[in-house]
């Protein structure tokens, strides 16, 4: 079987636990930070993991991680 390309923007947004669970970062945390409250913000620094209906579809995407 042929090697696989690791998909360069996946690679740089999630990682794998031991488990297998996909590990992600919140959105939201770029720009336009004034207007969201302190909290908000401070909930968004928090991992989270991803959703089980997308966590296939990410493995495929990181094949060697």
């Amino acid at each position: 079987m042929p090697k696989l390309k690791t998909h360069s923007g996946a690679k740089k947004r999630f990682n794998l636990t031991k488990n297998g669970k996909v590990k992600r970062a919140h959105a939201y945390k770029s720009h336009i930070l004034t207007k969201k409250t302190t909290k908000r913000l401070r909930g968004l620094r928090k991992g989270t993991y991803a959703d089980k209906t997308n966590v296939k579809a990410i493995k495929q995407l990181i094949p060697y991680k």
